[in-house]
C-alpha cells in the first residue's frame, strides 16, 4: 500500500525542505535558510533584492548623496595636497620643506613643480625664455595652483582648516556637490590673484579653496538654522591673516572667500523643485563668468 504524498510546503528554492514559513511579501515558502528578517515577518531572498534596488537611497538637505558622511572627497583632496607637496619637495630639496624665509623663515622656497603650476599671469622664467604663464596658454594654473604649497607649515595650516570643514560640509552638502564648491571656490580664487596681482607675482596654495569653505559652511549653517556664532570668529582671524602677514595672495583669497559664498548660495537656497539642475546651472554660470574675466584678463595682458 502507497503512502499518502505530503501535503507539507517545501522551499521553493529547496525543494527538499519542508516549511511552513511563507514570504510576507510574495507569499512563497521558504525555509530558515532562506528567509530573512523583517518589520513584519520574513522575506525571501528575491524580494530582499528587489526592496533594495526600489528602495529611494537617502539624502541631504540638500539633494545631495548620505556617502558625504564617510568624507571620502575630502580625504582624496587631502591626499592630492599631500601628493604635490612630497613631489615638490623631493625636486627641490630640504629648503622647499622650510627655512627659506618668509612667516619667520618658517616657510619653504619655490620650486621646479611650484613654478610649473602657480598662478602666474605673464612672465618669463629666465632673460630670453619663452613667456609663461595664463596668458601664454597655461590655463592648467588655475587648477594646479590649488594643490600646491610653500613649504611644510603653509600645507599643514591648510589641511587642518580642510579636514575640520571639509567633513562637515561634505556630509551636509554630498560628496559632488562638496566637490563642486571646493574647485570653484579654489579656482574663484585664481582667477582673482590673476586679475589683481602683478603679471609676474606667483600665488599657490589650497587657502583660496579653504577660504571658500568658511563663508560656505556660515550659509549652510545659516539656512539650516543652526548656530553659526563660532564660525565667525574663524572668519575674522582668516581675514586680519590675510592683510598682515606679508607675500600673502589678498586677492586670491578674497576671491576664493566670494566665489565659494556664491556657490554656497546656489546649493543651499536652490528651490526643491528641480534643485539639483537649478544647482548645476548656477554653477555651471559661476564657472563660466570666472572663464570669461579670466579671459578678459588674458587679452589685456597681450594687448588685445
Amino acid at each position: 500500500m502507497s503512502e499518502a504524498p505530503s501535503t507539507v510546503p517545501v522551499c521553493y528554492r529547496h525543494p527538499s525542505k519542508e516549511t511552513y514559513i511563507r514570504c510576507t511579501r510574495c507569499d512563497r515558502p521558504i525555509c530558515p535558510d532562506c528567509m530573512n528578517e523583517a518589520s513584519v515577518g520574513h522575506q525571501c531572498p528575491e524580494c530582499v533584492a528587489e526592496g533594495r534596488r526600489t528602495q529611494r537611497q537617502a539624502r541631504t538637505a540638500f539633494g545631495g548623496s548620505a556617502a558625504g558622511r564617510a568624507g571620502y572627497v575630502t580625504r582624496v583632496l587631502i591626499g592630492i595636497n599631500a601628493l604635490f607637496f612630497i613631489v615638490s619637495a623631493v625636486v627641490g630639496g630640504p629648503r622647499a620643506i622650510a627655512g627659506a624665509g618668509g612667516w619667520f623663515g618658517l616657510m619653504g622656497q619655490g620650486t621646479d613643480v611650484t613654478r610649473w603650476g602657480s598662478v602666474l599671469g605673464y612672465a618669463p622664467y629666465i632673460q630670453g625664455g619663452d613667456p609663461h604663464g595664463i596668458a601664454a596658454g597655461e590655463w592648467y594654473r588655475l587648477v594646479t595652483a590649488m594643490f600646491l604649497h610653500y613649504g611644510i607649515l603653509h600645507l599643514l595650516l591648510n589641511m587642518v582648516l580642510l579636514w575640520q570643514l571639509g567633513r562637515y560640509l561634505e556630509e551636509k552638502l554630498g560628496p559632488l556637490r562638496f566637490a563642486g564648491l571646493y574647485l570653484l571656490a579654489g579656482i574663484g580664487g585664481n582667477v582673482a590673484a590673476y586679475l589683481f596681482t602683478l603679471p609676474n607675482a606667483q600665488a599657490a596654495g589650497a587657502s583660496t579653496s579653504v577660504f571658500g569653505l568658511v563663508l560656505a559652511i556660515i550659509v549652510v549653517n545659516r539656512r539650516l538654522r543652526l548656530d553659526i556664532s563660532q564660525f565667525i570668529p574663524l572668519l575674522v582671524v582668516n581675514l586680519l591673516f590675510t592683510f598682515s602677514v606679508p607675500n600673502v595672495s589678498v586677492a586670491g583669497h578674497i576671491g576664493g572667500l566670494v566665489v565659494g559664498g556664491i556657490v554656497a548660495l546656489i546649493l543651499a537656497y536652490a528651490p526643491n523643485k528641480r534643485r539639483s539642475l537649478i544647482q548645476g546651472l548656477g554653477c555651471a554660470a559661476v564657472f563660466v563668468i570666472l572663464l570669461a574675466a579670466a579671459i578678459v584678463r588674458t587679452q589685456t595682458l597681450l594687448g588685445g
